[in-house]
């Protein structure tokens, strides 16, 4: 289990918290203090690959009269939101942007980061998790909140395409083939993602969306392959729509001349 080390400078619009090994504060005072507007990522799940830390975006409204050491924070969490379970590697925190002094209220900006090659970091954190409020007050105490706002962070997906011959006969059998791999954190490499049913999309020439023609499933290595008829010039790709625990992902179009 993770534990988290919340240290925070104020100072020129930031507060920051890394990741260590170290104790919550002993105090801990709940009331006084509430968040709303409570947004990570735009509602979207929060999707990974191996190797580039990803930061993700939050803002979040808190409004209290009490007096905090350090700027305030929403975070993931698994457990309990004390527990220090969380995927995070830093927190950046924005400066107060006042919006009514008597009462207190301060709307913030968040900068979360997580890093795919932490330690810690490995193929379980793939799922749902939870969000948490927190700031730290005067007294060495703290006020944490759940949110109750769930958060999907996911494993990234790759997918290949393929379409031969080209260019082709009008009628004749046009040959798709691809692959789909997903993010390993344990390994950090793309690995074959096996049993994966996947759709073939074309948009002609001079449509403006693509649409689905069919579907095929992934072997064992990942690799995908069917064939369809060459109606007309355009262009192929295949389209993963992702689960719970892996993001969506298009390939890259394929154009395919016909004759």
């Amino acid at each position: 289990m993770r534990k988290t080390l919340w240290r925070a400078v104020v100072a020129g619009g930031a507060a920051i918290a890394f990741t260590g090994v170290a104790a919550l504060p002993a105090g801990a005072a709940e009331g006084g203090v509430s968040f709303t507007r409570v947004t990570v990522n735009g509602g979207k799940p929060i999707v990974i690959g191996v190797k580039e830390e990803v930061e993700v975006r939050a803002s979040f409204r808190m409004t209290t009269k009490l007096k905090y050491d350090s700027g305030p924070t929403v975070f993931p969490y698994r457990g309990k939101p004390d527990s220090g379970d969380t995927p995070h590697s830093a927190i950046i925190t924005s400066d107060c942007e006042v919006v009514d002094k008597a009462k207190g209220i301060c709307d913030f900006e968040e900068w979360l980061y997580i890093d795919p090659q932490s330690y810690d970091f490995g193929n379980e954190d793939a799922g749902t998790w939870r969000t948490a409020a927190r700031v730290f007050l005067a007294g060495d105490a703290h006020d944490t909140d759940d949110e109750n706002l769930p958060l999907q962070i996911k494993r990234a997906t790759r997918v290949t395409v393929n379409a031969s011959p080209e260019p082709v006969t009008k009628g004749k059998t046009i040959t798709v083939t691809g692959r789909i791999t997903r993010a390993n954190w344990d390994t950090h490499t793309y690995q074959g993602y096996a049993g994966r049913t996947v759709s073939l999309q074309f948009k002609a020439a001079g449509a403006s969306s693509y649409t689905t023609v069919t579907k095929a499933k992934s072997s064992a290595t990942g690799a995908l392959r069917t064939t369809v008829k060459a109606t007309g010039p355009g262009t192929w790709r295949w389209t993963y729509y992702g689960n719970s625990t892996s993001g969506a992902k298009s390939s890259p179009g394929d154009h395919v001349a016909v004759r």
